[in-house]
């Protein structure tokens, strides 16, 4: 028996699923139109999800307890004026988890982005994400919601991957969302604490693999370039933490990528399982796609642990589970 009911939206390949199911979630509804990510989100959980979100009638999504949604960010304001909406969320994606929000009204949700989003069109954005949704802001009253404002209680934070049992640095803002009747019975809700220690990727790396090379062409007129220590270059005695993972990481970028002292030219792409750990997936996580768009899946997705600690933080809101982390 689950212990409580969750929809995953903009779910690429089911992190958040995996995450919650983790903690005794059950999925009862799950939506993302990238045929690609439908794909692996099918091969991995039983079930293809729904497709463009903005088609779904909210009736037809089952009654759940959570949201969950990595959703993307755009410019609120802007689109707003240029296509004529006087509703600052009218024409965005975030809208359509709003609606959802309005009408199924769940216990709480969970929504994870870039940390940019705080600054993002000078801060207007993210007022405008909190002031549509919250009566409350890590624990002190909205001045000036919005006049259709839903009723939950906002907890956010900036967490890095690297804290919570990941070999990667990556900083993601997470928004809770706690109903007003569910706060209640609960002083407020807390986000885990960092783990004590960090995980290297070393143990990761995999060794003599081909077909993942970098040319020694690349490597001299692009890679090495310059002698300013870019990129990161890991092995299996890397006692470190490795950049953020992007979804454009198959293009080969000296600045932000890392890459392996290994193979056939002494450089290498990392691989397909060296990606899974570098994102908190099982080895037996099924990538079932193109190398390509295997980067742009792990890339765009979230670090399962750093989800299955937030709502394992959740729990006592709710579900009937009581083990709370240490929590900050």
């Amino acid at each position: 028996m689950s212990n409580f009911k969750f929809i995953d939206l903009f779910a690429g390949v089911g992190g958040f699923r995996v995450a919650l199911e983790s903690v005794d979630g059950e999925c009862v509804f799950s939506s993302e139109w990238d045929k690609f990510a439908q794909i692996t989100y099918e091969a991995n959980h039983g079930d293809k999800p729904h497709g463009d979100i903005t088609e779904i009638d909210t009736k037809d999504i089952p009654d759940f307890d959570v949201l969950t949604a990595g959703f993307p960010c755009q410019p609120f304001s802007n689109i707003g004026k240029r296509e004529g909406f006087e509703h600052p969320t009218q024409g965005t994606l975030f809208f359509d988890i709003l609606r959802i929000l309005r009408e199924k009204k769940p216990k709480a949700f969970i929504l994870e982005n870039v940390e940019g989003l705080v600054r993002h069109d000078k801060g207007k954005t993210f007022s405008t994400i909190i002031s549509s949704l919250a009566i409350s802001e890590n624990g002190l009253p909205i001045l000036f919601p919005a006049e259709d404002s839903l009723n939950y209680h906002i907890f956010w934070k900036v967490l890095d991957a690297k804290d919570y049992g990941v070999p990667q640095q990556r900083k993601r803002i997470f928004i809770v969302g706690i109903s007003q009747e569910h706060l209640l019975e609960i002083p407020s809700f807390g986000f885990p604490e960092p783990e004590d220690e960090l995980v290297s990727i070393g143990q990761f790396v995999e060794d003599n693999v081909e077909g993942y090379s970098i040319s020694q062409h690349l490597q001299d007129v692009y890679i090495y370039k310059k002698d300013d220590g870019k990129p990161q270059v890991i092995d299996q005695d890397s006692d470190v933490q490795v950049k953020t993972l992007v979804s454009t990481y198959h293009k080969i970028q000296r600045l932000t990528g890392t890459f392996v002292k290994d193979g056939p030219t002494g450089l290498r792409l990392l691989t397909q399982n060296e990606c899974k750990a570098i994102m908190g997936f099982d080895k037996n996580f099924k990538i079932p796609v193109s190398r390509t768009q295997m980067y742009r899946q792990m890339g765009n997705s979230v670090a399962v642990p750093v989800v299955k600690a937030v709502a394992t933080q959740l729990l006592p809101f709710v579900g009937q589970k009581k083990n709370v982390v240490k929590s900050s």
